[in-house]
C-alpha cells in the first residue's frame, strides 16, 4: 500500500523543460506500485469492443425492430433515445438488469447474446482482443509499475492482456468480492471493475444506476482515491456522477493526478483536475499514452539498473530452466539479451555504408562489434539449449527469429559486404544452437534451427529459405574481408569464415564441453548436417554448403572412418532430424543431399 512519508514522489509541474507526459513517467519510474489507474471507454475503442451503453442502445435497437417488425425505422428511432423509448413501451425505467431479463431470461441466453459484443467472433482471433493501451499496461504491471485499476469498463480487455503476460489479476466486479479479497498491497494486480462485469446483471449503466455505488464499494473506491495516486485515461466524466463525487471528495492528494484527454474535454473533467491541480496530458490516445509511459519508464531502467554480467545470466537462466514457474523469466533473459543487440545494431553504431578506403578497417570493426553485442546471448544459448530437454526451444528459436529481422531495417545507401554483417548475431545464435543441440544429442532441433525463420533479401524477388540458406557462414562473411581480419599463420584458411566461427564460440561452451576435441568434432558435424540440409534444394544456385575444414577429411570416402560414411551408416527412416521432419522427412531425399555434398566437396571441396 502506498505510504505517506517523506520519501514519497514530487508533483514535477508541466513546464517548457519537463513536459507531462515526462513528469509522469519520472513518477511512476520513482515510485513503483504507488499510481492507480482510473480507465474509461476511451481505453478500448480501438479493440472495436462496444461500450457498456453502447451495448443498452444496441440491445433497445433489437428490441424495438423486432417488436414492429415492419417499420424498417424502429431501430433507429429506439437508439436516439433508449431511455424515452423503454419507458415508453414498457412503462419501466431502462437498466441493465431489466433489459437483459427481459430480452434474454436465461443465463445461457444472456452469455450468447452478450458474446457477440465483447467476445472474438470465430475463426477471427485478432478482433476484440487488447488494444496496445491495454498490453501496454499489462507490461506496466508486470514490472511492478502499476498494482491498481480502476476501470468503468464491462469488458475483460484488461484482464486478457494480463493473462498474456502470464499475470492472473484479482479482479473485483460485485460489491460484495470486496471484503474477502486480498489486501491490494498483496496482490501483484488488482482490477477493480467500477461498473461490473459485461456477463454480470448487476452492472451500472444507466444515469439513475451510475448516480450512486453501493456503501462497499463507495468505501473502497474512497480508500483508494486517498491512498494511491492517479492517472486518468479515457473517461470523460459526463454521466458517472458517483465516481466524479468519489474523485471530488478526495482529500488534498498525497500524490499528483495526471489526466490524459484525447478529443473534447467535458466540463466535469475541467472542474476535477482545476480542484486537483491535475497534470494534464492532452491529444494523446490511449494507445500512444502507455505505449509512450513504457517507453520514457525502461529508459529510466536502463539509466539506473547495474547491466546484468553475463556469467550471472547464465546462473539465473540454469536457475529457471528446470522450474516451470519461472518460464517467464527465462523469458525475459534472453529477450533482453536479444534487444540488447538490436538497439546496438544501429547504422551509426555499426556503419553500412563507408568510403572503400575505410572498408576494412569498418567490416572488422562491424564483425567484432556484433560479437561482444552477443555475448550474453550466446552463453545463454550454449547453456539453456544444452541443459534443456526440449520444454524451452520456442525460447531459442525466438531469438533467432528477433535477429534474423535485423536486416529488414537497413535505411538508405549501404555496402553489401557491411549490410550483410546485419545477420552475424542470427548466424552466431544458429551456430550456438547447432553446436549444443549436437553436443547434448538432440539433433532433432536442427530440423527447425536450420528451416525456421524463412528470410529473403527484401524487394529481391528471391524465395524465401531458411537459415541453412540465408545464414550460410559464407553469404554473411566476405571471405576476402575475414582473411584481413582473422589471418592465419604463415598463409590463409581454407575456410575463414568455419574457423572464426569455431574459435569465437568455443568460450561459450567451456562450462558444458570442457573437451576441446569433443568441441571441434561437435562443430564439424553441425556443419556437415547443415551442409546436407542446404544442399537439398531444386535451385543450384543455392546449394551451397557451410563450408569447413570437415570438407577437407582424408577419410571422408573410407568406409566407418570419415564423418560422410558415418552420416551415411545412421540415414534411416528413424534417424532424429528426419522424425523431427527435416529432408521433408523423406529418406531419399536426405541421401540424395549427402550424395550431392560429397559430390560438391570432390569438384570443388579444396579449393573453394
Amino acid at each position: 500500500m502506498a505510504s505517506d512519508d517523506a520519501t514519497g514522489p514530487v508533483a514535477i509541474p508541466a513546464g517548457s523543460l519537463i513536459e507531462p507526459p515526462m513528469a509522469m513517467a519520472l513518477n511512476v519510474h520513482s515510485s513503483p506500485g504507488v499510481y492507480a489507474l482510473l480507465l474509461g471507454a476511451g481505453i478500448s475503442i480501438a479493440s472495436g469492443v462496444k461500450t457498456g451503453w453502447g451495448v443498452v442502445q444496441d440491445i433497445v435497437g433489437k428490441v424495438a425492430a423486432v417488436r414492429d417488425p415492419d417499420n424498417p425505422d424502429a431501430r433507429a428511432e429506439a437508439m436516439a433515445d433508449p431511455e424515452k423509448w423503454w419507458e415508453a413501451n414498457t412503462n419501466e425505467p431502462l437498466g441493465y438488469s431489466a433489459l437483459l431479463a427481459a430480452a434474454a431470461p436465461k443465463p445461457a441466453s444472456r452469455q450468447a447474446m452478450l458474446a457477440e459484443y465483447f467476445e472474438p467472433e470465430e475463426g477471427q482471433d485478432d478482433s476484440k482482443g487488447p488494444t496496445a493501451a491495454h498490453r501496454a499496461i499489462a507490461q506496466l504491471v508486470k514490472r511492478g509499475s502499476i498494482r491498481v485499476i480502476l476501470t468503468t469498463n464491462f469488458d475483460r480487455l484488461t484482464e486478457r492482456a494480463l493473462q498474456e503476460v502470464g499475470i492472473s489479476p484479482q479482479v473485483v466486479s460485485r460489491p460484495e468480492q470486496i471484503k474477502g479479497m486480498k489486501p491490494l498491497a498483496h496482490s501483484q494486480v488488482t482490477v477493480i471493475k467500477l461498473h461490473g462485469d459485461y456477463a454480470d446483471l448487476e452492472q451500472r449503466n444507466t444515469v439513475d444506476e451510475l448516480e450512486t455505488y453501493p456503501d462497499e464499494l463507495q468505501e473502497f473506491l474512497e480508500r483508494v482515491l486517498d491512498e494511491y495516486g492517479l492517472i486518468v485515461c479515457g473517461w470523460s466524466a459526463d454521466w458517472d456522477r458517483a465516481l466524479v463525487r468519489a474523485v471530488e471528495g478526495t482529500r488534498s492528494r498525497r500524490y499528483p493526478l495526471f489526466w490524459s484527454q484525447y478529443g473534447r474535454f467535458s466540463d466535469a473533467a475541467r472542474a476535477l483536475t482545476a480542484q486537483h491541480d491535475a497534470v494534464v496530458i492532452d491529444g494523446r490516445s490511449a494507445d500512444e499514452l502507455f505505449a509512450d509511459l513504457v517507453r520514457r519508464v525502461e529508459a529510466l531502467d536502463r539509466l539506473t539498473t547495474t547491466p546484468i554480467t553475463r556469467d550471472v545470466a547464465v546462473v539465473q537462466l540454469k536457475r529457471a530452466l528446470p522450474d516451470p514457474l519461472r518460464r517467464i523469466e527465462l523469458f525475459d533473459l534472453v529477450d533482453q539479451a536479444v534487444t540488447q543487440i538490436a538497439d546496438r545494431s544501429t547504422p551509426e553504431d555499426k556503419p553500412v555504408y563507408v568510403p572503400p578506403t575505410a572498408w576494412a578497417d569498418t567490416f572488422g570493426s562491424n564483425v567484432r562489434g556484433y560479437r561482444a553485442d552477443s555475448d550474453i546471448l550466446l552463453h545463454l544459448l550454449a547453456n539453456g539449449v544444452f541443459h534443456d530437454d526440449g520444454t524451452h526451444d520456442h525460447v531459442w528459436q525466438r531469438a533467432v527469429e528477433r535477429l534474423v529481422r535485423l536486416r529488414d531495417t537497413t535505411p538508405g545507401t549501404s555496402s553489401s559486404y557491411l549490410e550483410e554483417l546485419r545477420h552475424v548475431p542470427a548466424l552466431l545464435a544458429t551456430w550456438t544452437i547447432g553446436i549444443a543441440s549436437v553436443l547434448s544429442r538432440r539433433e532433432e532441433l536442427l530440423a527447425t534451427a536450420l528451416y525456421r525463420p524463412e528470410w529473403t533479401v527484401p524487394h529481391s524477388g528471391h524465395p524465401r529459405r531458411g537459415p541453412a540458406w540465408c545464414l550460410n557462414p559464407v553469404r554473411i562473411l566476405n571471405t576476402d574481408g575475414m582473411h584481413d581480419m582473422h589471418p592465419a599463420e604463415g598463409g590463409k584458411f581454407h575456410y575463414p569464415q568455419s574457423n572464426w566461427m569455431k574459435d569465437t564460440l568455443r568460450e561459450p561452451f567451456r562450462l558444458v564441453e570442457p573437451s576441446d576435441v569433443a568441441y571441434r568434432e561437435a562443430c564439424a558435424r553441425f556443419e556437415f548436417l547443415a551442409s546436407m540440409i542446404a544442399m537439398d534444394t531444386d535451385k543450384p544456385a543455392f546449394a551451397n554448403p557451410w563450408a569447413g575444414e570437415f570438407l577437407l577429411d582424408s577419410t571422408w570416402g573410407y568406409e566407418g572412418n570419415g564423418l560422410a560414411a558415418v552420416i551415411e551408416t545412421e540415414l534411416a527412416d528413424t534417424w532424429p532430424l528426419l522424425r523431427a521432419g527435416a529432408f521433408g522427412g523423406q529418406l531419399p531425399r536426405a541421401q540424395k543431399a549427402l550424395t550431392s555434398l560429397s559430390e560438391w566437396r570432390g569438384q570443388y571441396g579444396r579449393t573453394w
